[in-house]
């Protein structure tokens, strides 16, 4: 997993693998800043950590293979950007392409980028949400593998529209990561469906 802040989702799949039947293990958490939530959560699951801050690299491609060598060293089957804030690379794509993960607080391909809850707000619509996808070249243009929708009040702020979609987004990713490890899953046409 790939944290840049908190780490609520990443809490939220420790949480999950508890139990032995969820069949997921977290196996190293990595990260682009020092001292954050989300590494002190890992720590304290006794989880392997690393950190890679773009500034430390001579460029964006030496940092992007660093975190691509640090990934697969871990042998993941999934990559999962939880709240991760940098986009990733070439190397990484071409290391990880159909297995990285991210969610948006969204239902893309509406309101990609940063501010998704905000644009939500300023378009004026009445349901907005959470989107799991499969990351690709893109911003928040790859596969689609779930979507849960979240109606906006008439009272919404960004903060408390943003927190209702964490909601959502936590447990949707709680659920497909579940699948997807127990299941196995395919990418056909940019259609994802859980199953061999």
């Amino acid at each position: 997993m790939l944290v840049s802040g908190a780490g609520t989702n990443l809490q939220a799949l420790l949480d999950a693998t508890r139990d032995p039947a969820y069949g997921v293990e977290v196996v190293a958490v990595g990260a682009d800043r020092d001292s954050i939530e989300g590494l002190a959560r890992a720590e304290r699951a006794g989880i392997p950590t690393f950190v890679h801050r773009v500034r430390d690299f001579p460029s964006r491609e030496d940092w992007d293979r660093e975190l691509t060598a640090s990934c697969r060293s871990h042998r993941p089957d999934l990559v999962i950007s939880a709240g991760f804030m940098k986009l990733a690379g070439e190397s990484f794509l071409a290391e990880f392409g159909g297995r990285y993960l991210n969610t948006h607080p969204a239902l893309l391909p509406a309101f990609p980028g940063m501010t998704g809850p905000a644009d939500a707000l300023d378009y004026g619509v009445k349901v907005t949400g959470a989107t799991l996808f499969v990351v690709d070249a893109g911003v928040d243009t790859g596969p689609i593998v779930a979507q849960r929708a979240v109606p906006v009040e008439d009272d919404d702020t960004v903060e408390l529209l943003h927190e209702r979609i964490k909601v959502v987004e936590r447990a949707m990713l709680v659920d497909c990561v579940g699948r997807m490890a127990r299941e196995g899953f395919t990418i056909t046409d940019r259609k994802v469906r859980f199953g061999q």
